[in-house]
Parts: C-alpha cells; structure tokens; sequence
C-alpha cells in the first residue's frame, strides 16, 4: 500500500511539474550581445561536403626554396572554386598588396600587384599571350 502512495505521489508531483512547464513562458534562445571582434588564426569557410571554398591566412615570412627569394609574412584571402583551384587571390605584406583573378584554366589570369616602389598590370590569355603594364 506504501508503494502505491509513493508511485501516485510521484506521478502527481510530474504532473504538477509538467504543467509549471507548459505554462511557464519561456523566450526564444537569441543572442543577447555581439561579440565587437571574431579572432583566430584563421577563417575557412566550407561547402555541404566540407571542401575549403574560401579561407583568409597569415603565412610566416618564409624563403622561396627554388629561387631562394625572401617573402615576408602575408595575409592572403583565397575564394576556390568546386574543383579546389583558387580563382581569386587577395594578399597583403610589407612590401605591397595584390590581387589575382585566375580564368577556366590558370594560363587565363589577371593580375595587379604593388610590390615595393613598383606596381604592375599582367594579363595573360589561354594562348600563352601576355600584357604587362607599367606606369
């Protein structure tokens, strides 16, 4: 008979806790604030099958192995397409900043870039045709 008090007072209380629940006006989950500053080492921005499509770095001055040319340390923004080639470059240094907007293949670009006290235009088409411009 103790049993069955217990399991009745025990139901009795869920139901008083379920009813409190049903009726108690909850608000929707929203963001109380900003945050004024997203901060990381970097950002990758993904498709539905996880492929990097974009992605902002900072790469550490390094030394190119095959010329042994000097690269500062360099932000560089890529958007890739959805076979994974970068198609638009964006990238900035102490020496100068560039962009680079490549065509269906990579002999088809265009590039603009201030490098130290110089700055270039190079357009190259499919056929190996190229056009630099210097001011």
């Amino acid at each position: 008979m103790k049993t069955q008090q217990f399991l009745v007072g025990l139901s009795l209380l869920n139901l008083v806790l379920l009813i409190f629940l049903l009726l108690s006006r909850s608000e929707p989950a929203f963001a109380k604030g900003q945050s004024p500053v997203l901060r990381g080492r970097a950002l990758e921005i993904v498709d539905e099958r996880g492929r990097v499509r974009a992605s902002i770095k900072v790469h550490p001055a390094e030394t190119f192995q095959a010329t042994g040319k000097k690269y500062p340390e360099t932000v560089v923004l890529r958007l890739i397409d959805a076979k994974g080639r970068p198609e638009v470059k964006l990238a900035a240094s102490v020496d100068g900043g560039g962009v680079s907007f490549v065509g269906r293949t990579d002999g088809t670009r265009a590039q603009l870039h201030a490098d130290g006290d110089e700055s270039m235009l190079r357009l190259m088409d499919q056929a190996g045709k190229e056009r630099l411009l210097k001011p």
